[in-house]
């Protein structure tokens, strides 16, 4: 089996990628659960 493994890997960027990644999931989350309980308190009845 060979050493050669390709090229080195760029971890600054996969860091930099992986940073984005969770920033999004966590502002989708939020948003989401935001827009879950404005459709809910849209259609809930009032009274």
């Amino acid at each position: 089996m060979s050493d050669d493994h390709g090229a080195p890997m760029d971890y600054k960027g996969h860091n930099q990628t992986y940073s984005g990644f969770v920033t999004l999931l966590k502002v989708g989350t939020i948003a989401s659960a935001l827009t879950g309980l404005l459709v809910i308190f849209l259609i809930a009845p009032k009274g």
